[in-house]
């Protein structure tokens, strides 16, 4: 009887795969996530990088239980509240003053969407208001979010695919900040920052400048590239261009941030200072929806003198459980000095990947900062020729790294379309940010096992269509 119940509940639930059941988790704790047939997952990814201080965290669940009994719920538009107002605080003294002003929200995606309606209503709000500015800039393989305006901004291909008629038409994208790929072996690093700030300055020239709101960029792209973190130079380059043009720098952190790349601000490494930015994931530890944009004084200047007022909001915005739990996730970070540790576990982490995998014959880069790695897969790693799509190498490997063992195996986080949104394969490591060097050396271990595991199987298969 417990068993048809089961059954029929799981039967109500829009998964994201109607043909395939998921597997189904029932508890967490640590670095281990456990499923309803006894096996345990080492989880590597944190999620989708959420888990940032590891699952069950008894401080925070005790922040959550102690802010409901306190205040479950109130509305933004009438109240505000202590725990909000103490996230908040948190968030700007994180970046030294050089942010204004939070605004909290629950996800990624609306944080961008709050993001881009900011940028609108700061031009119309100048003292000389500038209404023809309704265009944004962004970069192909990008993703910066799900709801139509963020996934308008994106350069995420296969994302974007079955909704391009219904996108905004005020966006286009310029090349990514990806060496690996695209810089040309002739050029210096210079050389390479430099053409790609003469082809963000060609794009606002072409849409004509006086139209653009801002350009939008990931610090460290993270699942549309795998990782990929900026060269040395290159957002000071387009920065310098956006104040050219007068146009906005939105950084888009919400993966990438909150101490995942050994700064609590992905920007503090190069050297910029955004005038708006998303957060997400590492902001709540996956204790809570919870997600935020961080406003900076050049914009919150211009409302207060203006309008006085933010046009948006949400229903469920700067939730009080939700900040709690965000809050107390913030408080652990810097009282244990984690960002410390995800500076030199991430040291460790890199190069441990690069000394196992750096010479294995399918694996063309292995690249990225902090506790936020990436691994792509090619077919031939002299050309860099990726694999077909229908292999779905990046996917297999992740399925291999689930059933590793009778006992469990390991969650890697995979992603396609890395060469051009259609074609390329990756894998993302992203563990939290408390890791020890032996958490790191059986996630290294595991990595690898799931990789040979999974080209064991493709080269069977390539081997039997012949």
């Amino acid at each position: 009887m417990l068993s048809e119940t089961i059954t029929a509940a799981v039967d109500t639930v829009l998964h994201r795969d109607l043909k395939h059941a998921p597997f189904r988790v029932v508890s967490s704790s640590g670095l281990y996530i456990y499923f309803d047939n006894g096996r345990k997952i080492l989880d590597a990814t944190g999620g989708a990088a959420v888990s940032c201080i590891g699952h069950g965290d008894e401080r925070v669940i005790a922040a959550i239980v102690a802010q409901a009994m306190t205040l479950d719920y109130c509305h933004t538009m009438f109240y505000s509240c202590p725990s909000a107002e103490d996230l908040c605080k948190q968030l700007i003294q994180s970046t030294g003053g050089q942010m204004a002003r939070a605004f909290i929200v629950c996800s990624g995606s609306e944080a961008m969407e709050a993001a881009m309606k900011l940028c609108r209503q700061y031009f119309l709000e100048l003292p000389t208001p500038e209404p023809t500015r309704t265009h944004f800039i962004a970069r192909r393989e990008s993703y910066h979010g799900t709801t139509l305006g963020a996934l308008s901004v994106g350069g995420h291909v296969g994302r974007r695919a079955a909704y391009e008629p219904i996108l905004m038409q005020n966006v286009s994208h310029v090349s990514p900040c990806n060496p690996y790929r695209n810089k040309l072996d002739s050029e210096s690093t210079a050389e390479y920052v430099e053409r790609l700030a003469q082809e963000l300055d060609a794009e606002f020239q072409r849409v004509g400048a006086h139209n653009v709101c801002a350009f939008i960029a990931e610090p460290v792209v993270g699942a549309a590239l795998g990782c990929v973190p900026a060269v040395e130079g290159y957002f000071k380059a387009m920065k310098a261009v956006c104040d050219k043009h007068g146009a906005l720098l939105v950084l888009d952190e919400v993966m990438c941030g909150m101490g995942r790349t050994g700064t609590m601000h992905a920007w503090e490494q190069e050297g910029v200072v955004p005038d708006i930015q998303t957060v997400g994931k590492g902001l709540g530890g996956g204790y809570a929806p919870i997600a935020g944009v961080l406003v900076g004084h050049r914009v919150i200047r211009t409302l207060e003198e203006g309008s006085g007022r933010f046009s948006h909001g949400h229903t469920y915005q700067a939730h009080p459980i939700s900040c709690a739990a965000a809050a107390e996730v913030h408080r652990i970070i810097l009282k244990e000095g984690l960002v410390d540790n995800v500076r030199h576990m991430g040291e460790y982490l890199g190069s441990l990947l690069k000394k196992r995998l750096g010479h294995h014959r399918h694996v063309g880069d292995v690249r990225g900062r902090g506790l936020f790695w990436g691994i792509e897969f090619v077919k031939d790693k002299a050309s860099k020729a990726p694999f077909g799509r229908e292999l779905d190498v990046g996917m297999l490997v992740h399925q291999k790294g689930l059933s590793l063992t009778e006992e469990g195996g390991i969650l890697l986080y995979p992603g396609s379309g890395t060469v051009d949104g259609t074609l390329g394969d990756h894998i993302l490591i992203a563990p939290p940010y408390n890791v020890r060097k032996s958490h790191i050396d059986l996630i290294v271990d595991l990595t690898v096992m799931a990789i040979e595991a999974a080209f064991g199987e493709l080269e069977c298969r390539l081997q039997n269509n012949l």
